[in-house]
């Protein structure tokens, strides 16, 4: 019964989301995918309690590609790349900041988290122009399924399925699979399962 409500449930919220999705494709074809998603990223996370969780996840569903409506984003959570996808189960904490990435299935982002696209962002090799204005190359940074990030982690580089990153850590080189990464810069710290 438990399954059937929710179901029920996210049939509603997709058809809430409609008139958003509506508008959203209007302002694809007048300002860019970019531009559109960080616009409604910032309407979308302002929306309270389950009523925002059941929302957002019905909105991302039809935005983002391959993304499953069985996931939880937190309140106040943002996204700046239209290609962006998520896995379901998938649970986003509060206060997140997502850029161009894939996450698996099953994953824990906590709270203050940030998935940026890539190391290579911004360019400042030139000290005569201005930094804002020197450009930078966006990836597309993987997250693999049953991975745990700790509040504030900053993740630039890829992370191996089922890895943990300690709370705070700055991750910029690509993770492994199973191991937990910790500090600044993300050192191994040690595997989760012995082989």
């Amino acid at each position: 019964m438990k399954a059937l409500v929710k179901t029920a449930l996210r049939l509603l919220f997709v058809l809430l989301a409609l008139p958003f999705y509506l508008l959203f494709k209007i302002q694809c074809a007048v300002m860019g995918a970019d531009q559109a998603i960080t616009s409604w990223s910032q309407l979308m996370s302002l929306w309270p309690g389950m009523l925002g969780v059941y929302l957002r996840a019905a909105f991302y569903s039809l935005v983002f590609k391959h993304t499953s409506q069985e996931l939880v984003i937190g309140f106040g959570t943002l996204f700046s790349q239209h290609d962006t996808q998520i896995g379901a189960g998938t649970y986003i904490g509060p206060q997140c900041n997502i850029g161009k990435c894939a996450i698996g299935k099953n994953c824990l982002l906590g709270s203050g988290g940030h998935i940026m696209s890539g190391k290579g962002q911004h360019n400042f090799s030139d000290p005569e122009k201005p930094i804002k204005d020197q450009g930078g190359v966006f990836t597309k940074v993987s997250v693999g399924e049953n991975c745990w990030l700790g509040n504030g982690a900053l993740v630039m580089a890829n992370i191996g399925r089922g890895s943990v990153v300690a709370a705070g850590s700055v991750v910029i080189d690509d993770v492994p699979a199973g191991v937990i990464v910790g500090g600044n810069p993300a050192k191994v710290l040690r595997a989760l399962h012995s082989k």
